[in-house]
């Protein structure tokens, strides 16, 4: 029944990690994540919850183990797995640029998840102390978000290190935050001091991650804004001919047909131009400015789609040594909604 106290312990219980998700979207300057991002993300976490509820029933029939043991030594690799397949997901399908949005993104995963599991308990337990909901809104809601950013952090750090996103990039991270969950899950010490301890990591740490991140993007934008400014200059030049790049699109008339050499020159120019405007979007984001994206970067987006089917995978193959194509590059036209 739905009363006074039940409404207390739900307010513990639910508030503090939606809440710390919400000011991770404030202290966001450049405004990476977008709110129905964030959203849908909360509810797929929502949904591994469901998922891990049903397989972890089906894991303890076919093991034997008694609960409190399977919550010790199995519950923490399961659901950690499955929470950090959906980060995985978004960093593969270049949602996630930097360390900033990766945090907000994985902590919004782990939230959806303890939000779920905590209407589950709210349902379940009987007239809980509310001792019960601090350990759950403050601790475990809060864990649960907290490791998966740092593990989202932590995978993407390793990916711009190693190049690819691979098991050398994911197993570590993977490993070292189901330990940390299992750490949480012995109760070796009391779930109020554990709390505590929770609440004097995980935000102190996230708040570093946000302020590097704050300045490598800002780093990448001054250093992208000048090489792209440079390039798109030198396209529009009467010596483009003449230098490098022109040379070495002169000789893949060679390789392709003439109509292919110009869709190859035309696609150049395009992906300059876009990511251009995608640095100048965030640099004005910063300063409180949102620029909605207009019809006419749209219809650039959709020529951009044409060429890449007009000249296939091999003629974009061919572009690379002209082009600035590291991971956070490609992530500004998907920012853009490519």
């Amino acid at each position: 029944m739905i009363d006074a106290s039940w409404l207390v312990h739900a307010a513990v219980g639910l508030l503090p990690a939606l809440c710390f998700l919400a000011a991770l979207l404030l202290l966001d300057s450049y405004k990476l994540v977008r709110l129905r991002m964030v959203l849908t993300v909360l509810g797929v976490g929502g949904v591994v919850a469901g998922i891990c509820y049903v397989l972890n029933a089906v894991l303890m029939d076919a093991t034997g183990l008694a609960f409190e043991t399977y919550s010790r030594y199995v519950a923490a690799a399961v659901e950690e797995s499955l929470k950090a397949a959906v980060t995985i997901v978004l960093i593969r399908t270049r949602r996630i640029g930097f360390l900033v949005d990766a945090s907000v993104l994985g902590f919004a995963v782990g939230a959806g998840f303890a939000t779920i599991e905590n209407l589950y308990y709210l349902g379940q337990l009987v007239d809980p102390h509310v001792a019960t909901w601090i350990v759950r809104g403050f601790g475990t809601a809060i864990l649960h978000g907290g490791i998966q950013a740092i593990f989202a952090a932590l995978v993407l750090t390793n990916v711009d290190a190693q190049g690819k996103l691979g098991l050398r990039a994911v197993l570590p991270p993977l490993i070292l935050i189901i330990l940390v969950h299992a750490a949480f899950n012995q109760f070796m010490l009391s779930p109020l001091v554990e709390t505590v301890l929770v609440l004097i990591t995980v935000p102190p740490l996230l708040a570093w991650v946000f302020a590097h991140s704050e300045h490598v993007l800002r780093g990448w934008l001054g250093s992208g804004f000048d090489a792209d400014q440079e390039l798109l200059g030198l396209l529009g030049s009467d010596t483009f001919s003449q230098s490098h790049a022109g040379t070495y699109l002169y000789k893949l008339r060679e390789r392709f047909p003439g109509q292919v050499v110009a869709d190859l020159l035309c696609y150049l120019q395009l992906y300059v131009e876009l990511a251009l405007y995608a640095k100048g979007t965030l640099m004005l984001r910063e300063n409180g400015i949102e620029v909605p994206v207009d019809d006419e970067t749209r219809a650039k987006l959709q020529e951009m789609a044409y060429l890449e089917r007009s000249v296939g995978r091999a003629g974009l193959m061919t572009l690379q040594p002209l082009m600035h194509t590291s991971r956070r590059d490609l992530w500004q036209l998907h920012m853009l909604g490519k």
